[in-house]
């Protein structure tokens, strides 16, 4: 699956919407990224801009965005209500799917290596990517702003992570980080009143509400030693929240900002609020999602709301998202959709058809046409993807059978398990085909002298190395699938036995057709170990699938007897 991080590039223009432009052309002429939002302010003189896509393709885009903004932007003529200290004055990656946080701390640094030695900008690392703790927090890092960035500079205590200890006058200084993805996210209150919100904001946010003396509203706030007020600490951890009347809509808000939905995620923040809300004589009637959010945290929010009411998790992700956005009434002000809301879908390609978007009718028509893809690997991932649903549909339904309530986590387990493997699979059908039109784009490059041939050569022996491990990961992944098979056998509904033997058949067959497009595909590819090796492998896969297959039969027909 696809790796995806967003980047947050700031740039000290925010009025010439010309400029603005000529950096995000840049951004948008890149290859493999997607530019989803440019938030320019004229009174900060500052620009907000979003990116994201694969981790290489977006260091790549935003290297060059920060490239141009150094040509066009001279910060000695710069002024703005916000603190800066550069033409792209910070430049953030966040995880969004599939990576670590600590594999998108390697890419910020390697883009602020790029930054600093080639464009000759000094650069700081802050946040996840610091070197330093006092580099974690960026108003350390940016403190002096760019006028006091030329002295800075010189003290050895302050010398870049990357780039030159030397002023760049009209680039300035530029901090590259890496943080957790932030998430603004809005709950609806059936009050109007701004006072009562607040009281509710300040019960969660992580900083809460200064002490008081006497009456917690009016009392004298208590300040410590040092004069800095005493705090009760809110309810969640990194979350900042205010209350506010939305005129627009007729009624009062939490505002909140989550900072680290790996630490507060979305559903858990909801369900405080409800909390305290409900405490407080009022109640929520729904939420709003301002910008967008990791596709993850929504699969996670409907798997929490099936959970507390113990039914199976394991179910397709557009239920997963129903469920999630029914649960947080995310639709209550205004129609929420996933391919506007959810970064992963705003990166699909609308214009790529897929296979596993067919009908049934179209996709054997398709299949049986003279085009030689989608062929066997293709199809061999489709009958692993339906034997696990087999498994799948035993396990949801073993989850709400009356009397098994006790059981419905194991069984929701398996489920999840299998809807995993069922996903993968599908994956794997489009795939498949991709891994066939590399091969035949190969093919078509050219080769008038060596070079060319070489490239060309090398080229085909790549594609014909995916070819052979698409149809490997279809065995893998079928193999597995078949635990959830007997696991069902053994344990499952025993009205949907057959279901799940055929789920088994389906995995035997997914199993032994895509060890084949492996074995033929081994004949284009010139490194005879890798072949070998994947070969031997597929061996060992296969005869475990016939063992399992045989075992799981074996069960269903003694019991079906």
């Amino acid at each position: 699956m696809k790796q995806l991080i967003e980047c947050v590039p700031n740039f000290s223009e925010g009025r010439d919407m010309g400029l603005i432009r000529q950096i995000t052309d840049e951004i948008e002429k890149s290859e493999g990224v997607k530019l989803l939002d440019v938030d320019p302010g004229a009174a900060t003189n500052r620009t907000v801009v979003t990116l994201v896509g694969e981790p290489e393709y977006v260091i790549e885009a935003a290297f060059r965005a920060v490239k141009k903004a150094s040509e066009l932007i001279d910060m000695r003529k710069h002024k703005g209500e916000h603190p800066r200290m550069g033409a792209t004055d910070v430049c953030p990656l966040v995880p969004v799917a599939n990576i670590s946080m600590e594999e998108t701390v390697e890419y910020a640094r390697k883009l602020a290596k790029r930054i600093g030695e080639e464009l000759e900008i000094p650069v700081y690392c802050y946040e996840n990517a610091a070197f330093t703790e006092e580099r974690r927090n960026l108003a350390n890092c940016r403190s002096g702003e760019y006028e006091g960035m030329s002295e800075k500079l010189k003290e050895p205590h302050w010398k870049p992570d990357f780039g030159p200890a030397k002023f760049n006058a009209g680039a300035g200084v530029t901090a590259v980080g890496a943080r957790d993805f932030l998430v603004a996210f809005n709950v609806n209150l059936n009050t109007t009143s701004t006072r009562r919100a607040n009281a509710i904001a300040f019960d969660v946010r992580e900083r809460g509400r200064p002490k008081r003396e006497g009456n917690s509203v009016t009392g004298k706030i208590i300040k410590d030693e040092k004069g800095k007020a005493v705090t009760i600490p809110g309810s969640l951890k990194s979350v900042k929240a205010i209350g506010w009347f939305i005129e627009e809509y007729g009624l009062a808000q939490i505002s909140m900002n989550l900072t680290n939905i790996s630490i507060t995620p979305v559903h858990i923040a909801f369900d405080e609020v409800c909390k305290k809300a409900d405490a407080r004589g009022i109640r929520v009637t729904g939420s709003e999602l301002v910008g967008l959010i990791p596709l993850q945290a929504m699969l996670d929010a409907g798997k929490y709301f099936l959970e507390k009411q113990k039914r199976s998790s394991g179910v397709s992700i557009k239920e997963l998202l129903k469920i999630a956005v029914k649960s947080m009434g995310m639709d209550d002000l205004k129609t929420f959709d996933p391919k506007e809301k959810i970064i992963e879908y705003m990166m699909e390609d609308d214009a790529a058809a897929k296979l596993v978007e067919m009908n049934l009718a179209d996709f054997a028509d398709e299949t049986a046409s003279e085009s030689p893809a989608p062929g066997g690997g293709s199809i061999a991932a489709y009958v692993g993807s339906l034997g696990v649903s087999l498994g799948t549909m035993v396990a949801n339904l073993s989850s709400h059978k009356r009397g098994w309530d006790d059981s419905w986590k194991e069984y929701s387990g398996w489920a999840e398990k299998g809807q995993t493997l069922k996903d993968e699979l599908l994956f794997l059908v489009d795939e498949d085909t991709r891994a066939f039109n590399r091969i035949m784009e190969g093919f078509s490059l050219p080769k008038s002298n060596d070079t060319e041939k070489t490239a060309r050569h090398a080229t085909i022996q790549q594609a014909s190395k995916y070819a052979m491990q698409i149809p490997f990961r279809v065995m893998e992944r079928s193999l597995e699938s078949m635990e959830v098979m007997k696991a069902m056998a053994e344990n499952g509904l025993e009205a949907s036995l057959s279901d799940a033997g055929v789920g088994a058949l389906c995995a035997r067959t997914a199993v032994m057709g895509a060890f084949l497009n492996v074995k033929i595909n081994a004949s284009g590819v010139d490194d005879k170990d890798f072949v070998n090796d994947l070969l031997y492998r597929g061996a060992e896969i296969e005869t475990k699938a016939l063992e399992q297959e045989r075992e799981i039969l074996k069960i269903v027909n003694s019991k079906i007897s």
